[in-house]
C-alpha cells in the first residue's frame, strides 16, 4: 500500500469508527475550554490510526491530536486529527472530518481528509489532488475582494483585541465571512473553490498540514507568517493570499 492509499485508509477507518460511536451515543469532556471537546470516539478513532500505522509504517513517527506520539526512525512523521470539529460532531452537525498528513523535511508528500457528512474523501499525493477518485484543480486565481474568508472564532479569540483586529481587517478587504467550526473542512472547501480564503492564528500541525496539502495540490498558496507574536496561517488562491498577507502585516 503506497502512502496515498494508506492515508485514505487511515481517514476512512477513523471516520467509520466515529460515525458508529456517535450513532450509539457519546458524551464529551472539556479540554481547554467549553468549545474544545474530546470524546471516546476521538480516542478510539486515533487508536485505530495508531494500529494501522504500526502495521503499515512502523518506522514513521506519529503526532495525534489526542496524544498519540512516537518518534520517527525514517525522518517521516504522520500527523492525525481523528475528528476535526469535535464540537460540531457532538452537536450533531455534519461539518467535521478525519484528517491525516505525512510530513517529511518540511514537505507534505501525502495527505487525506474524509468528510462523512458530505460523502467526500480527499487525497493529495504526487502533486495532484483527488476527490472521490476524480482529479481536482487547478484552483482559479482570484483577488481578495472576490473571496469569502473562512476562519475559526470562539470566546477566546473574540476577546483578544489583536487577533480579532487582524481577522476583521482581512474580512473587511474580502466579500464575506464564513465560520464552520472545522478548519480542515474549510481548507477542503478552499481547494474545491467553494470558499475563497482561510486564515487562522497559531494552528497545530494536525489542523494545518492536511488542508495545506489539498490547497497546494490544486495550485493554491499556503503560507505561515509571524506577526505581533502570533503565527498566521493563510491559504487560498495565490493573489488573494498575497493580498491577505499584506493586510495582516499592516494590521
Amino acid at each position: 500500500m503506497d502512502d496515498a492509499e494508506l492515508a485514505r485508509t487511515l481517514v476512512t477507518e477513523a471516520a467509520r469508527i466515529a460515525v458508529s460511536m456517535r450513532v450509539e451515543g457519546i458524551s464529551a469532556q472539556q479540554k481547554t475550554s467549553t468549545a474544545d471537546l474530546v470524546t471516546a470516539a476521538d480516542r478510539a478513532a486515533e487508536a485505530r490510526i495508531q494500529e494501522l500505522l504500526r502495521i503499515g509504517r512502523p518506522g514513521d513517527g506519529l503526532t495525534g491530536e489526542e496524544g498519540a506520539s512516537w518518534a520517527s526512525r525514517t525522518g517521516r512523521r504522520w500527523v492525525a486529527d481523528p475528528i476535526d470539529g469535535t464540537y460540531n460532531f457532538v452537536s450533531g452537525l455534519v461539518t467535521w472530518c478525519s484528517a491525516v498528513a505525512l510530513e517529511e523535511a518540511g514537505r507534505v508528500p501525502a495527505a487525506a481528509v474524509h468528510v462523512p457528512g458530505a460523502r467526500e474523501t480527499w487525497v493529495a499525493a504526487g502533486g495532484r489532488v483527488e476527490l472521490n477518485g476524480a482529479e481536482v484543480g487547478p484552483l482559479e486565481d482570484r483577488c481578495l475582494s472576490e473571496c469569502s474568508v473562512a476562519t475559526y472564532l470562539d470566546a477566546t479569540n473574540v476577546r483578544d483585541p489583536l487577533a480579532l483586529a487582524v481577522v476583521l481587517a482581512v474580512v473587511g478587504a474580502a466579500a464575506t465571512l464564513r465560520v464552520s467550526g472545522s478548519g480542515t473542512c474549510d481548507l477542503a472547501d478552499v481547494a474545491a473553490g467553494r470558499l475563497g480564503l482561510w486564515i487562522q492564528e497559531d494552528c497545530a500541525d494536525w489542523d494545518w498540514l492536511p488542508g495545506r496539502a489539498l490547497v497546494e495540490g490544486v495550485g493554491g498558496r499556503a503560507e505561515v507568517v509571524e506577526h505581533a507574536g502570533r503565527r498566521w496561517h493563510v491559504a487560498g488562491p495565490p493573489r488573494a493570499v498575497g493580498e491577505a498577507l499584506d493586510v495582516v502585516r499592516r494590521s
